[in-house]
């Protein structure tokens, strides 16, 4: 008799569907795992024997194989223990043949029958909403698996209590999904003192989901300033919440099961590796710029990092995904991120203090900030200079405005891009139009095209450096709640990407 049982594999977010097929046959009693499992599959067996003893079900003195098919797509994760068990468990007429075969299954075995929780329960169970079976999984991933509300998610503590739902002994409850979180605002943007222009482009990149670069000397608010971008920021919609949740979830991030309606806000080291970044190593997982996929990817100490890992970004700003491809994987995941970065203006970093720069100025700083290749400074919307900021100043109160208020005019820009966008295709804020949709909603008045056609012209913009202007003055346009796109939004924009030495 074959009996079958499915589960998952990931590709990328992706979960494909896995058989897992359990022959128990006459011959020499042994117990085989074959169709390209890993070395935490193939000890499954052990795992899977152990439980059912601790269930007081012997294994039959047979030939037990297990199958897990498509047998050339590998098979990784220890989430294939419980699939593997009840597969086994229909084969010897211990639990209903046709209600394991109409579910989905994930979880890993300890060796006294409990269930461990795994990562990946969300995409499962989107999989098995597509495929219209049941989830069943650890208790622990239950809260996270029942955001999907297409399928039922049955989690259980242990083996035993999987079987006796199955059997009908003692049905369990379906899971409910987890608490939606709001991480509280403990940053406010009126912290900061001074720094009204790095305040006004946080404002426009936020509103616009525009690439930011801030330039200054050490300790002039660089990273204060990066810090209280989630405080500005609208939060998930449900869409937006389930996709970078799906992320998440595959890395083992969801606490809880709870699913996070603030912005993701990643900062990883400059001595982070370009798998860590763009994602990879074992198994292709993502980086931090997937990460982040509809939130913020927040790099500081910017002319650090490798130069490798930094040309890398260059191809998943402008398209929203990146394909890691390695010689056993190829699979791709979405990266639609705001990159904001922090550098020093030199090594020192106070190339424009002459009583403290180095002997080396200016070529000190033209070195240091040329470690940032043109193609990849042309992809920044916004570059500001962070002045040093005297320390008279800090002992003045505080008096700018907070980040609820900020935070008020970057959404009802978005919401103003979210209406004009709808229907639309992919495009979600002003940074994602492009082509005939970039010249429908961003195209200046005539004054204002001829004002930016003088700049394009004197400054020599190129045409990403021309298209991402009309872009930043479109949200620019969308914080002053104006329609058509004028001169002074344009000026504003191009304001914001000439530097103040070249204008």
């Amino acid at each position: 008799m074959v009996a079958r049982a499915y589960t998952v594999a990931f590709e990328g977010i992706e979960a494909r569907l896995v058989e897992v097929q359990c022959a128990v046959a006459p011959g020499v009693p042994a117990f085989s795992i074959v169709g390209l499992p890993d070395k935490a599959v193939s000890e499954a067996r052990e795992r899977v024997r152990a439980a059912l003893t601790a269930m007081a079900i012997a294994l039959p003195a047979r030939r037990i194989t297990i199958n897990l098919s498509p047998a050339d797509l590998p098979k990784e994760g220890s989430h294939f223990d419980l699939p593997i068990a009840l597969a086994l468990l229909a084969a010897i007429d211990v639990v209903p043949a046709d209600d394991v075969e109409g579910a989905v299954a994930l979880g890993e075995l300890s060796l006294d029958g409990s269930l461990v929780q795994v990562a990946g329960a969300l995409p499962a169970a989107v999989a098995a909403a597509e495929s219209g079976r049941t989830l069943l999984c650890p208790k622990g991933c239950g809260a996270e698996a029942a955001w999907v509300d297409a399928t039922k998610v049955v989690g259980a503590p242990s083996l035993a209590e999987m079987v006796a739902h199955l059997t009908g002994r003692a049905p369990l409850a379906p899971a409910t999904p987890g608490e939606v979180r709001v991480d509280p605002l403990v940053r406010d943007l009126r912290d900061v003192k001074g720094q009204e222009r790095a305040k006004r482009a946080l404002e426009i990149a936020a509103a616009g989901r525009h690439h930011l670069l801030l330039v200054g000397t050490p300790g002039s608010g660089k990273s204060m300033l990066a810090a209280r971008l989630p405080g500005i920021l609208p939060p998930l919609s449900a869409a937006e919440a389930l996709e970078t949740s799906m992320i998440h979830s595959l890395c083992g991030l969801l606490d809880e099961g709870g699913i996070s309606r603030s912005r993701p806000f990643r900062q990883p080291h400059h001595t982070a590796s370009m798998a860590a970044i763009v994602g990879g190593g074992k198994g292709a997982k993502p980086g931090e710029i997937s990460l982040a996929h509809n939130g913020v990817l927040f790099l500081d100490e910017f002319p650090e990092y490798p130069r490798g890992v930094l040309e890398t970004l260059r191809q998943p700003i402008e398209t929203g995904d990146v394909v890691v491809a390695r010689a056993n994987a190829h699979v791709r995941y979405p990266c639609r991120f705001m990159l904001v970065a922090a550098a020093n203006p030199c090594k020192c970093g106070h190339l424009t203090d002459p009583g403290r720069a180095c002997g080396r100025a200016p070529l000190c700083g033209e070195d240091y900030m040329g470690r940032i290749s043109g193609p990849l400074m042309d992809r920044f919307d916004l570059r500001v200079d962070v002045p040093p900021v005297s320390y008279r100043d800090l002992d003045i109160p505080a008096d700018g405005e907070t980040s609820a208020a900020v935070a008020a005019r970057v959404a009802a820009a978005r919401d103003r891009q979210a209406r004009r966008f709808d229907g639309t295709g992919d495009a979600r804020v002003n940074a994602d139009a492009e082509g005939a949709l970039l010249e429908q909603v961003a195209a200046p008045d005539d004054e204002g095209r001829a004002f930016l056609a003088r700049a394009a012209e004197r400054f020599g913009l190129s045409a990403r450096g021309y298209h991402r202007v009309m872009r930043v003055a479109r949200t620019i346009a969308d914080l002053d709640g104006a329609d058509r796109v004028g001169r002074a939004h344009v000026a504003e924009a191009i304001s914001f990407r000439i530097p103040a030495a070249a204008a």
